[in-house]
């Protein structure tokens, strides 16, 4: 959960790149362009994992219970406070808004704000899970991914016995809109199955915010020591508008990173380009949609929620189209 990184004076409301549903009239790419490259053994949880917070939509406290799933389950979230237990599987095509956080599933049986703990479980690499939440959205925490890190490090992992495809572009697949651009880059080369993720934020001259960029080799360890605990922030008149709507009365400057004219308010960054590392931990939860892992180079710039969910559809459809040469092959 976060803005956009787009450029807009300190007081302008970050609009989104484009209304979630619709191709966007700049889009760049080329199905036929992504190719599997490789496989690694799926992982689930060793044992289950509890999480206990405050939604930042509702205010109301919500327990959300991560439990190992069989290989190829993926992951999936269940409403265990409604009759039925409604499950909605984390796929790119279940995705119904995106309107500064990323919600799954219909209006009355989804769950919103999932972005910070699907890019925890991408992020250690737990590819199949039981998600429980007894809520319409998960524990907002502290804005960061710390907390469900926390719990599902402390639970372990446990290897099994199908693999995890691996892809990769064969040339680079973009989305774009409105100065906004993400895209899938290629490996150096074939046997390479490692992912980088590099975010580029410009709120322009005059910002509280700087202009600033972070790249993370994802990997656990480093998923856990360099975008984990940073969290989502927004500019003070942007945290004003959305509590006279009625959103995230509870919280105060101290619970969030506000930035005003003059810096964090109430608070102080975690690391210099806090913001920028947040938005790559969104990329990482937006990507896991997918739901098989990418090699290569994300490359975002001022891009958001929507954006980062639009490449994640492009690259399943790329994935989709492929699979009958590959089954011809």
């Amino acid at each position: 959960m976060s803005d956009e990184g787009r450029v807009m004076s300190s007081n302008q409301q970050p609009p989104e790149p484009g209304s979630f549903g619709t191709r966007h009239p700049s889009l760049i790419t080329h199905h036929s362009a992504v190719r599997q490259i490789g496989t690694r053994p799926q992982r689930t949880l060793a044992r289950p994992a509890e999480v206990r917070g405050v939604g930042f939509v509702t205010g109301a406290a919500v327990r959300v219970r991560f439990l190992p799933a069989p290989a190829n389950a993926g992951v999936a979230f269940v409403r265990v406070d409604l009759p039925g237990r409604p499950v909605t599987p984390a796929r790119a095509d279940r995705v119904t808004a995106t309107a500064r956080r990323t919600t799954l599933g219909g209006a009355n049986s989804g769950v919103t704000l999932v972005e910070h703990a699907l890019a925890a479980l991408a992020g250690l690499r737990i590819d199949n899970c039981r998600v429980e939440v007894g809520g319409p959205e998960l524990p907002g925490l502290d804005g960061s991914s710390q907390g469900f890190v926390d719990a599902l490090t402390a639970a372990g992992v446990a290897p099994q016995p199908a693999g995890r495809p691996v892809f990769a572009a064969a040339e680079p697949v973009v989305v774009s809109h409105g100065g906004a651009t993400v895209g899938l880059h290629p490996p150096d080369r074939d046997t390479d199955l490692s992912l980088k993720a590099t975010y580029t934020l410009d709120y322009g001259i005059g910002s509280p915010i700087r202009p600033q960029a972070h790249t993370l080799a994802v990997t656990p360890g480093a998923f856990a020591r360099e975008v984990a605990g940073c969290r989502t922030f927004l500019l003070e008149a942007e945290a004003d508008a959305l509590r006279a709507q009625g959103v995230g009365t509870h919280l105060s400057a101290a619970d969030l990173l506000v930035f005003g004219p003059r810096g964090p308010v109430g608070n102080r960054v975690r690391f210099a380009d806090e913001p920028a590392r947040h938005k790559v931990l969104d990329l990482v939860g937006d990507l896991a949609l997918c739901g098989f892992d990418l090699a290569g180079h994300v490359v975002a710039y001022r891009s958001g929620h929507s954006l980062n969910v639009e490449l994640a559809k492009v690259l399943v459809a790329g994935v989709n189209a492929a699979l009958p040469q590959r089954r011809a092959a």
